[in-house]
């Protein structure tokens, strides 16, 4: 996906009043690790009235088709990819080692090109990359606390 397609992603979500936080890669660079990635990581709060709010965003951006339910937008764990990288989006329903509420709770402001957007904060990133334990993940960590 081209940056434009970024912008319209987020310009959507925002249209519709879509709760979420940026987490993953995006966020370690924003936090000040920029490294490459292949996607971006959009973590949704998992309410009914999200889940429908997504559920348009997906459909008005050109994904009706995926056959994605408010009902999986509902449920823990699930990982909808869009695109292919190195421009791929990431909805995700959870992460690891962080309650989703804590996230939305501690998340940060910021700036995703034009957008004012929310990331993860740094404690709650660390957290959630000290959980997953991959290889980068852990790299992750070390550059963002030396």
């Amino acid at each position: 996906m081209a940056s434009d397609d970024l912008s319209e992603w987020v310009e959507l979500l925002a249209s519709e009043k879509v709760e979420f936080v940026i987490v993953g890669g995006h966020a370690v660079a924003w936090h000040g690790h920029p490294r490459f990635t292949g996607d971006i990581d959009f973590l949704m709060r998992a309410t009914p009235e999200n889940a429908r709010r997504v559920a348009r965003v997906l459909e008005r951006f050109g994904f009706g088709s995926l056959g994605v339910t408010e009902q999986d937008l509902l449920t823990e764990g699930q990982v909808i990819q869009l695109g292919r990288p190195p421009n791929r989006i990431d909805v995700l329903t959870s992460i690891t080692g962080v309650a989703t509420d804590e996230v939305f709770r501690n998340r940060v402001p910021g700036r995703l090109s034009r957008h004012d957007v929310h990331y993860i904060s740094l404690p709650d990133l660390l957290a959630n990359k000290r959980a997953t334990g991959r290889a980068k993940d852990l790299a992750d960590v070390e550059a963002l606390t030396h």
